[in-house]
């Protein structure tokens, strides 16, 4: 076991594990460390504890020191300093006739590097676009083209549901999405109801697909062949979450389904779940 603190950079970024050298941290708390980028003031996500040896990175980099009122002072300078960058770049974008879109910069602590975060369709060559910001800030530059999804998360908004995205507030990781599981869930797999913001599946379709597996797994889906109290059928439709079926019987193929409980059938034959060619074009380029 070995004592730890987790700190982050971003808002809601990931959480890094650093040794606390004998200090003790309160969540929210302030502290200097090292990073590949350099020396950096993040924040403390999570004070104090003990992990096992597996769940840490060797060698543990050591903090430096919890942030002095200085400190806190140049973090508030960088944020200044990055507010008026942003014009500047946009305007060199613009005179550069580049295709990109600026999403955000960002000074790292000690002002040794500036870095801005972009968007683009494509590969977009920059070289000179970064000649003349380091020309014009007289230090270090790094041009970071990230995604749609990363995109939300550093500028925020409200989501469909009418709460902040989730990836701006409580994500740290993004997880994989994919428009299986909305078939699963039995939601439309119309893009503008299952996509968020970003235009990419919405992240909530994760939380409770573990939940719909599990239902799957004991609920015959559409297409399933089952014997009923009233004979052998197929089913047209489920209902995942209060477990009721429409059954279709063989004898009485022209009849009203018949409503059952999941638990009231027994399955001889089950179906799959596929994407057939039409829904996937659709759904094209929004995984």
């Amino acid at each position: 076991m070995a004592e730890v603190v987790g700190i982050r950079f971003k808002n809601v970024g990931k959480v890094y594990y650093f040794d606390p050298d004998a200090m003790q941290f309160k969540k929210g708390d302030r502290a200097i460390v090292e990073t590949a980028r350099g020396v950096e003031c993040g924040e403390i996500a999570l004070p104090n504890r003990e992990v096992p040896d597996e769940e840490i990175i060797k060698p543990l980099k050591r903090i430096i020191r919890a942030a002095t009122p200085e400190d806190l002072k140049t973090l508030e300078e960088n944020r200044e300093k990055e507010k008026k960058a942003f014009p500047i770049c946009e305007e060199k974008i613009r005179a550069h006739k580049l295709d990109m879109k600026l999403v955000d910069v960002e000074y790292t602590f000690d002002g040794s590097k500036i870095l801005f975060y972009f968007t683009a369709d494509g590969r977009v060559d920059f070289r000179s676009l970064v000649k003349d910001l380091a020309g014009t800030f007289r230090t270090r530059i790094e041009l970071r083209q990230i995604g749609v999804r990363d995109e939300s998360k550093m500028i925020g908004g409200f989501g469909i549901c009418g709460r902040p995205f989730c990836c701006s507030t409580f994500l740290g990781d993004f997880h994989p999405v994919s428009i299986k599981m909305a078939k699963e869930q039995g939601l439309s797999l119309n893009p503008g109801k299952i996509s968020g913001t970003c235009g990419r599946l919405m992240c909530c379709l994760k939380y409770e697909q573990e939940s719909y597996e599990h239902l799957l797994r004991h609920t015959p889906k559409v297409g399933a062949v089952v014997e009923t109290r009233e004979g052998r059928g197929v089913v047209l439709e489920n209902n995942l979450l209060t477990g009721m079926l429409k059954v279709r019987l063989d004898r009485r193929p022209d009849a009203a389904p018949l409503l059952v409980e999941r638990h009231e059938v027994k399955l001889i034959r089950d179906a799959h779940i596929r994407l057939n060619k039409a829904e996937l074009e659709a759904l094209k380029g929004i995984e």
